[in-house]
């Protein structure tokens, strides 16, 4: 099959359900777009709210791409909407001191503001009522404010919640206003067509070459089974930080870009389960409702509020056998609270392809970042304990359970050379960088509009922009890079400049 078009765009979630939405009005003046989505088009009562069923849904290798020496598992979606189908919706405003940090001519919060306000206003975001708001979220709020940390209330994109919590592994009731909800069928409505079950397994100066494949799950795509090459005269790749600077490599793309790949951060993650001597109401409601981030510029670590599910949960808790079974036991009783690093963009860690494509992940934590994750447990633990919790599990403390009783031994107890990687679980649901934007072709891969460096006809729209690590759950920031990449095209199409090549 063979097709031509004057704007391809491939992945459909944050990044790529922006640009499609964005972009969709051209359509009425000629224009010919498409979006090209590796997964399916899940219908409703596909989202059933089970774990292991869903992991292997939504996510590529259920939710685990191992990095090299298997020390950290990424989770990457993907569907119609992509990353926003497993996403808990938390929509925080890129701070000032991230910006400052990635230092790139041209990129301010004065320009970003306003575009995420507009997507936020869109995806009907907004703060949780207090009754909402359930105890393993107010546990939290509780002892951040008895220790005298500043707490904040995640902005949320929901609509209708029925509190099933499971937000991460897609919204059985469609409460969550993902590009799956919003961008893309506004998009489809203005004739924008989407495509999915098409994995694109190479871009060429000509356009790009993919696949369409049957899936099990969701409905049948728009084409038919087989192999198709696809002309396009813009090809804009938002198919998440990892998979974006994979098929650019595997590409072999007839420019030269050394810091393709490179630069990656993901906020490794950990999370901390507490017991407390009775039940609390933990699974039932929303489960992101509170933050702190006092420690985010100085000590490079935000705490957040979470909940997950059992299997979720057991994965998450370093050890084995009956103090194990023990926590898990009576699941009712159990508080959680995630911690995500801020870890710096450095050259060797990156992303590279392997011969099919795929994603191979090169990092190593620096020791910044391991003693961060260290910080981030004692903090995390004292807040458990002056919320109530009788007992905390931290992955590097020199025992399973730290008792009530030792919490006054917190920083002894939880120390780095109790740190072991490999043994815990670290994860992260936000990788970044890869195609980051910058001025120095040496040290960045696009301009700040997401245009390859010596390609004028392919952009970037995508987490992979990210120069380092945005400090906060990068969500509404993705859409706001994507929008000025859709605006450059826009302005592009409407001055007469549409062949790009």
């Amino acid at each position: 099959m063979d097709a031509e078009f004057d704007i391809l765009i491939i992945g459909s979630g944050a990044g790529g359900g922006t640009v499609a939405s964005a972009l969709a009005p051209l359509c009425a003046e000629g224009a010919r777009i498409a979006v090209l989505e590796w997964g399916p088009h899940f219908n409703d009562d596909e989202f059933t709210g089970r774990e292991l069923e869903m992991a292997e849904k939504l996510f590529f290798d259920s939710g685990a791409i191992g990095n090299r020496d298997q020390t950290l598992n990424v989770a990457c979606a993907r569907g119609y909407g992509g990353s926003t189908l497993a996403y808990t919706g938390t929509s925080i405003e890129i701070p000032q001191r991230s910006l400052e940090r990635w230092a790139v001519p041209g990129l301010t919060l004065d320009d970003l503001t306003p575009r995420m306000r507009r997507y936020k206003q869109q995806n009907n975001v907004h703060e949780l009522p207090d009754e909402d708001i359930n105890e393993n979220n107010q546990l939290f709020a509780d002892g951040c404010r008895a220790l005298g940390y500043a707490v904040k209330r995640f902005p949320v994109n929901i609509k209708d919640c029925k509190g099933s919590g499971m937000c991460n592994m897609g919204c059985p009731n469609q409460a969550k206003q993902g590009t799956n909800r919003v961008q893309l069928p506004a998009a489809e409505a203005l004739g924008v067509q989407v495509i999915t079950n098409c994995r694109v397994h190479r871009i060429t100066p000509q356009g790009v070459e993919a696949e369409v494949t049957p899936s099990p799950h969701g409905r049948p795509s728009a084409w038919p089974s087989g192999r198709c090459r696809l002309g396009a005269r813009i090809v804009v790749v938002a198919a998440g930080a990892m998979h974006s600077s994979a098929l650019l490599a595997h590409s072999r793309l007839p420019v030269d870009l050394p810091a393709l790949g490179r630069y990656f951060t993901c906020h490794p993650a950990l999370t901390l389960v507490a017991q407390h001597d009775r039940p609390i109401i933990n699974y039932y409601g929303f489960p992101k409702t509170y933050y702190c981030d006092d420690f985010e510029e100085q000590d490079d670590f935000i705490l957040e509020t979470c909940m997950y599910f059992p299997f979720t949960t057991a994965k998450s808790l370093a050890g084995f056998g009956a103090p194990h079974s023990a926590m898990m036991a009576d699941f009712r009783r159990l508080q959680m609270i995630l911690v995500l690093v801020s870890d710096r963009a450095e050259a060797d860690n990156r992303i590279t392809a392997d011969s099919e494509g795929n994603p191979v992940l090169h990092y190593a934590f620096s020791e910044r970042t391991l003693d961060a994750l260290v910080a981030s447990q004692r903090i995390a633990a004292k807040i458990f304990f002056a919320g109530g919790a009788g007992r905390v599990h931290a992955p590097a403390a020199d025992r399973f359970l730290i008792d009530q009783a030792d919490r006054n031994r917190v920083d002894a107890l939880i120390d780095r050379r109790h740190l072991k990687l490999g043994k815990i679980s670290i994860q992260s649901a936000h990788p970044m960088g890869g195609c980051r934007i910058g001025t120095d072709r040496t040290q960045s891969v696009t301009d700040d509009r997401g245009k390859v460096h010596g390609l004028d006809w392919l952009y970037v729209a995508d987490g992979s922009l990210f120069p380092g690590s945005s400090g906060v759950n990068p969500y509404v920031t993705i859409m706001a890079l994507a929008d000025r990449v859709a605006e450059s095209l826009l302005d592009r199409w409407r001055r007469g400049e549409r062949r790009g090549r």
